[in-house]
């Protein structure tokens, strides 16, 4: 039975996005069989990916609010080698809809039941901030993983995120792990950088992942194509960052 990894931080900016789709791609590499879920409203991932979002006629907002099945929704990306549960718009008016039903919180998991054994993986890429669809994603998880930007605000918004996750840890999904604390856009030149790396390893100890995302113009360009680092720039640095990364959470997670 699969994983479920959850990519949260409630602040924006931090890489939720790249690392979802990029570790996505990158497992999918590794030959793990592969489920990515857009659950923010923007629809970026889906975009990423090369996902035309506003032409869907489906996406993840018609299994959380109308219990679509699984099949009516997915979608196969075959350049990046994944499954999608897309995103757009409609999805901001779940937000509303899932607060007003007692079962709200569950409905992901729920969803996600019937499915789990398919994939050996099912990463799931939230909005930036702690409503209603990052805590569907939070119940759902077997795991989360946090996006820490390597500037001067890094350590901003934490602190709620801890608390969010042992919250629900306590009231509503007691196996929610921290899979780890990974640091995002690092400039090895930069002196902050270094001493915010530094810092959250030290606050954090080993919840902090080893393996280092790289400040990469090519991981900001990619998306812009439709496609992840992989197909767009296999040889650069973000590359091969994301590539160590997936063979450290199959390491760390046994997936």
């Amino acid at each position: 039975m699969g994983r479920i990894i959850a990519i949260a931080n409630q602040k924006g900016g931090v890489g939720k996005t790249t690392t979802s789709v990029n570790l996505a791609a990158a497992l999918a590499r590794l030959q793990k069989k592969v489920l990515l879920i857009d659950l923010d409203p923007q629809g970026n991932a889906s975009v990423a990916v090369g996902f035309d979002k506003d032409s869907a006629e489906k996406t993840i907002y018609d299994i959380l609010v109308d219990e679509a099945g699984f099949d009516e929704v997915v979608s196969e990306i075959e350049e990046a080698g994944l499954d999608l549960l897309a995103s757009n718009g409609d999805l901001t008016a779940a937000e509303v809809e899932l607060l007003e039903e007692d079962m709200g919180p569950t409905r992901l998991s729920q969803a996600l039941k019937p499915i789990k054994e398919r994939y050996d993986v099912i990463l799931i890429d939230c909005a930036p901030s702690l409503n209603m669809l990052t805590v569907n994603a939070l119940v759902a998880a077997d795991g989360i993983i946090v996006p820490v930007q390597c500037e001067y605000f890094a350590l901003e918004g934490l602190s709620a995120l801890m608390d969010t996750i042992e919250t629900v840890q306590s009231e509503l999904n007691p196996k929610l792990h921290i899979d780890g604390l990974l640091r995002t856009m690092h400039d090895r030149r930069n002196n902050l950088a270094n001493d915010v790396s530094n810092e959250l390893v030290s606050h954090f100890g080993m919840k902090v992942l080893q393996s280092i995302i790289p400040r990469n113009v090519r991981l900001a360009e990619a998306p812009s194509h439709g496609e992840s680092i992989f197909d767009y720039d296999m040889s650069c640095s973000g590359a091969l960052a994301y590539l160590a990364l997936a063979n450290e959470v199959v390491r760390k997670t046994q997936i």
